[in-house]
């Protein structure tokens, strides 16, 4: 295969580790786990796994009764679909799409205290989210395993990203016209 996008390796991780699912019940699970540092529109959720059925990558069970939920099963095949891109050490550049970095850019064709004032509300979003991510450290559960060391890496992840964006921002609104000359940033 190897042609799957993110958000299918997604679905298939989920169903991988959480067992069947609807595409309602993967968009709860999606909100709870990845949402954080990749989000997928509710609507591909509903059409993302009927693709992976297509493929034989997950199997599609249609309730007899009742709402007539739709609930998707991993395959085998999924499953080392699932397992050849894990073990694949390879992985795309990050895609950063980030508004303030845009403004940073062309920040000298604007009035000064424009710099200060983006950097003041970049490094409180960014403590916002270091704090959610804190927070959502200390309440993992010791007793889960299975879910404890993946979120508890992602979590420390973003923990010390989100502690270097609050680092340079702050830096930022108090020194807004140094150019680093005087720092080793190697």
């Amino acid at each position: 295969m190897g042609d799957l996008n993110p958000p299918g390796y997604v679905v298939l991780g989920l169903i991988a580790r959480h067992g069947p699912m609807t595409p309602y019940e993967l968009k709860g699970k999606v909100e709870e786990s990845v949402d954080y540092f990749w989000p997928i529109p509710h609507a591909q959720l509903y059409r993302v796994p009927a693709r992976l059925a297509e493929m034989g990558l997950l199997r599609e069970e249609a309730e007899a009764g009742g709402r007539h939920r739709r609930v998707f099963h991993l395959t085998d095949d999924g499953r080392a679909e699932l397992e050849r891109w894990l073990t694949d050490p390879h992985a795309a550049d990050p895609e950063t799409r980030d508004p303030a970095q845009l403004k940073l850019f062309f920040a000298d064709l604007g009035e000064g205290g424009a710099v200060v004032a983006l950097a003041r509300e970049r490094a409180e979003r960014h403590r916002h989210w270091l704090e959610t991510y804190r927070s959502l450290h200390a309440a993992l559960d010791p007793s889960d395993k299975a879910r404890l060391v993946p979120r508890a890496r992602l979590l420390r992840l973003g923990i010390l990203h989100e502690q270097a964006y609050v680092d340079f921002w702050e830096d930022l609104a108090e020194h807004p016209d140094r150019v680093d000359q005087d720092v080793d940033l190697g």
